[in-house]
């Protein structure tokens, strides 16, 4: 699990705008290389898990491979079925182990309200999960927003508790789903 680290006061969203499908725009506006983001992600993991000793197995690999598929938060299930299309009989238990593992070492972030994970475009860093999460369309965008975490800290510290993970959804419409009206 991760701990709650202090970060910059500025938002930091990591996607784009929420839209439907692969061809939002990117950071900057433009087109959104989603074979680029994926290969990205799995290189970072790579990268991340041999400098922490930790072992990315190949279907560790394939199942962080799946979740950043598609910025759509996806579950176990739509996984498990996705690996059965490509061939391979893998029990729920398996895929279950291997999103644990995804999640402590920070590679994907569990969206409770929709027992669903999605991809952590900065694993090497520690945050809280602040996500915002299109009713609609069903994306969701990581918001790393050091105010919100600040207030839940301090919040949590003036009731005599210490908050030791944070993770907070905020349900509503993208943009793109805003203007379809």
């Amino acid at each position: 699990m991760m701990s709650v680290a202090t970060q910059s006061s500025s938002p930091h969203v990591h996607a784009a705008p929420l839209k439907g499908g692969h061809d939002h725009p990117g950071p900057q506006g433009g087109a959104h290389d989603h074979k680029a983001c994926v290969g990205d992600a799995l290189t970072r993991a790579h990268s991340l898990c041999e400098a922490r000793g930790a072992r990315l197995t190949t279907l560790r690999a394939r199942v962080l491979e799946l979740v950043w598929s598609s910025h759509k938060p996806r579950g176990a299930y739509a996984i498990l079925e996705e690996m059965a299309v490509d061939g391979k009989r893998v029990a729920p238990l398996t895929v279950y182990r291997a999103l644990d593992f995804l999640v402590e070492q920070g590679l994907v972030h569990r969206i409770e309200s929709l027992n669903a994970y999605v991809g952590c475009p900065e694993p090497g860093q520690s945050h809280a999960g602040q996500f915002l999460v299109c009713e609609r369309c069903g994306d969701a965008a990581e918001l790393n927003d050091a105010a919100v975490a600040n207030a839940i800290t301090a919040g949590a510290a003036a009731r005599g508790f210490r908050a030791l993970r944070q993770t907070v959804e905020v349900l509503g419409l993208c943009p793109a789903c805003q203007a379809a009206g």
